[in-house]
């Protein structure tokens, strides 16, 4: 098999509504939709989504950056990933959403050419994937009532986002905890808006509130901050931004920085670099989770969800943006109706078609 030609669509749709982290607010799905085509027939679909508030790309760069790699891979086997990702790294030092479209899309074509779903592919350890709901930034009062929203719709799991101050992050989770009981698994997102201090006095006054655990406390080149929050806290506390690819997973396993990875294929690069995380993880004892960014559409979450299926270092699952879409990039795979439950098919590749 060989790719004959790499078709890129940037697409950006506005979200049902805005949601808030610490480090803005994020108004629109954004991505490059990927089609490769190849001289069997057999098209695999992949998408970039940059979020430019964690890794500083924009759809118009993601886009130009896909066409560049274009180039160099026409001719090439989609199915040889490790060749695939030597040529867009000798191309591109970063840009780690304009490889995953690449990526996703190659991963696509090997479970349509294998006639298997990737999850099958890739370990096949379960066939379905448990997500939280996300909260954004808001009143208290408007948060709970989010959450609220979130338990009806059959969500056990919630992440909250925080952030912008002690008085404030107290009084939502506070809110939120007395609205949805204490049954309910509350996981933290502070999105790097806390000082390390900060972060283990807040911490440790939130731990009355039964938390699960805290992701990204302190700005993500701190890793000795984010270790003194991880040894000064009760509560367990995961890495996000600090997180890109697994250079940086094995730093954060050496210093004993955290207690949870987050991996994120708009992050990494894709499902190959995202297979290295998780190794590292899994070989010194640290769980991860895998989540999504908000810009993302089903064709990304889609494929994050087949790799978490897949492995059993994963434990857990942040995969709702395509909730907050009105409509999905291309047919198949998650959709928009809020389920805490994705169930994979069995059809060949992500189970995505035009």
């Amino acid at each position: 098999m060989k790719i004959t030609k790499i078709n890129v669509e940037p697409k950006s749709v506005r979200l049902k509504e805005p949601i808030t982290i610490s480090l803005g607010t994020i108004e629109y799905s954004m991505s490059a939709i990927v089609e490769i085509e190849t001289d069997e027939g057999i098209i695999g679909y992949g998408e970039g989504s940059p979020g430019i508030l964690i890794t500083g790309e924009t759809l118009k760069g993601t886009t130009e950056c896909i066409q560049l790699f274009e180039k160099k891979l026409l001719g090439v086997d989609p199915l040889d990933i490790e060749k695939i990702h030597s040529i867009m790294n000798s191309m591109a030092a970063l840009a780690p959403s304009a490889k995953t479209a690449i990526d996703i899309a190659c991963y696509d074509l090997f479970g349509k050419k294998a006639n298997l779903p990737v999850y099958k592919l890739l370990g096949g350890y379960d066939s379905c994937v448990k997500t939280d709901m996300t909260i954004g930034i808001d009143t208290p009062d408007k948060m709970a009532e989010k959450a609220k929203l979130a338990v009806s719709q059959g969500f056990d799991t919630l992440k909250i986002k925080v952030g912008t101050g002690f008085n404030l992050d107290i009084a939502r989770i506070k809110a939120i905890r007395e609205a949805v009981g204490s049954h309910i698994n509350l996981r933290l997102d502070a999105n790097q808006g806390w000082k390390p201090k900060e972060a283990v006095n807040t911490i440790n006054h939130l731990s009355e509130y039964d938390i699960e655990l805290v992701e990204q406390p302190v700005a993500y080149y701190d890793i000795e901050g984010l270790a003194f929050v991880t040894n000064n806290v009760s509560i367990p506390i995961m890495s996000d931004e600090s997180c890109f690819d697994s250079k940086d997973a094995l730093r954060l396993i050496k210093n004993r920085a955290v207690d949870f990875v987050n991996i994120k294929l708009m992050k990494c690069g894709g499902i190959h670099e995202a297979l290295k995380i998780n190794s590292i993880c899994e070989a010194a004892g640290v769980e991860c989770m895998i989540g999504c960014m908000v810009e993302e559409t089903n064709i990304g979450v889609t494929a994050a969800a087949h790799l978490a299926a897949a492995t059993k270092n994963i434990t857990r699952a942040d995969l709702d943006a395509t909730f907050g879409l009105n409509e999905v990039a291309i047919s198949g795979g998650v959709g928009t109706e809020a389920t805490s439950l994705i169930s994979l098919s069995n059809k060949a590749g992500l189970g995505l078609s035009k």
